[in-house]
């Protein structure tokens, strides 16, 4: 077959910008395209009642007692936005070297399923199975006397965190541990007591990225963690064919979806992902990213909505099915104007 010359060798019967000449052919030749359906609201809850604590770090983000944020749910799911993720906010008291808390069927986590779940049946509910916000030291897992975190006793605990939030009623269990196993053995206990429906979000590609100090801020990670890290579980920022293996492991072990983490500057991680495996992809829009894009904007630096609708376009150029963002609500007001 005889090679197609490029369209320069044609010039000026080809002129690539008599498309672009005039809006509606702009709309009519556009590759990809945003809706709320592709956004996922994270929320974060903490105890009490009328409660609602700003986060520094994250202007315009703030936790929210579970009567606010079954409020916020409702105003997410009227704007067409299909899911949240939640995540727990807990008292010092209740965080311990074995995260007993984090499968307490009465913890807070628990308690805020039901809730959503009995008021709105038909939002998407997405747990994190983790155990950072519960643990005295801010790992993700049980630790040994070295201070290193342990695999399959981590697993076990997770186990009991995703069965719990399965019982509560979560439509999908979203381990973002990293840890090798525990996708399998999450799915086996799934299976293992009749929640055959409960949907994996398996963070497969996780990177110990410092793109992650505003979320740690929010949980109340930040200080229990200390001068540590996790590079001992979570991936190294220069790989990306280790990700490739993770994320064939998780589907392997029964993964519906798979999650990179963060978003922008692992859009290669995600092009690659959806070429390689066609499978549900999603991204978190970290709290650094949007962190940043808020601070620029609120200096006046950049314009909020076009850069923010311009990130959440890019991910879905590069393969992203769905979107964790702290913008979804901003970002789906702005789709139906």
């Amino acid at each position: 077959m005889e090679k197609m010359s490029h369209p320069k060798d044609f010039f000026p019967s080809t002129r690539m910008r008599r498309m672009r000449y005039q809006a509606f052919s702009r709309r009519l030749m556009q590759e990809n395209r945003l809706c709320a359906d592709d956004l996922i609201c994270p929320l974060f809850v903490i105890e009490g009642h009328n409660r609602q604590e700003a986060i520094t770090s994250m202007p315009g983000v703030s936790r929210l007692s579970l009567d606010l944020l079954l409020k916020e749910a409702e105003s997410l799911l009227a704007l067409g936005i299909p899911a949240i993720a939640l995540f727990p906010v807990v008292d010092a008291d209740q965080k311990s070297l074995n995260a007993s808390e984090a499968f307490n069927p009465n913890g807070l986590a628990q308690r805020s399923v039901r809730a959503l779940k009995a008021a709105f049946p038909e939002l998407g509910v997405i747990t994190d199975v983790a155990l950072d916000p519960f643990t005295a030291h801010g790992q993700d897992g049980l630790i040994n006397a070295q201070g290193y975190v342990i695999n399959d006793e981590t697993v076990e605990v997770l186990c009991k965190q995703a069965l719990s939030h399965a019982e509560a009623g979560a439509d999908i269990v979203a381990p973002s541990d990293m840890m090798d196993g525990r996708i399998g053995a999450i799915r086996q206990a799934l299976e293992n007591n009749s929640y055959i429906n409960t949907r994996i979000l398996a963070y497969s590609a996780k990177y110990a990225s410092s793109f992650y100090g505003p979320f740690r801020d929010a949980v109340g990670s930040a200080g229990n963690l200390g001068g540590g890290n996790k590079y001992s579980y979570q991936m190294d920022p220069a790989n990306s064919d280790e990700a490739m293996r993770e994320i064939a492991l998780d589907l392997q072990e029964g993964a519906d979806m798979i999650m990179i983490k963060p978003g922008m500057p692992y859009l290669d991680i995600i092009r690659r992902a959806k070429d390689e495996f066609g499978v549900p992809t999603f991204a978190y829009q970290v709290s650094g990213e949007y962190a940043m894009l808020k601070a620029a904007a609120q200096n006046g630096w950049l314009d909020e909505k076009q850069v923010v609708m311009e990130s959440l376009l890019a991910f879905k150029r590069a393969g992203c099915d769905a979107i964790l963002t702290y913008f979804a609500k901003s970002a789906a007001h702005w789709l139906k104007q």
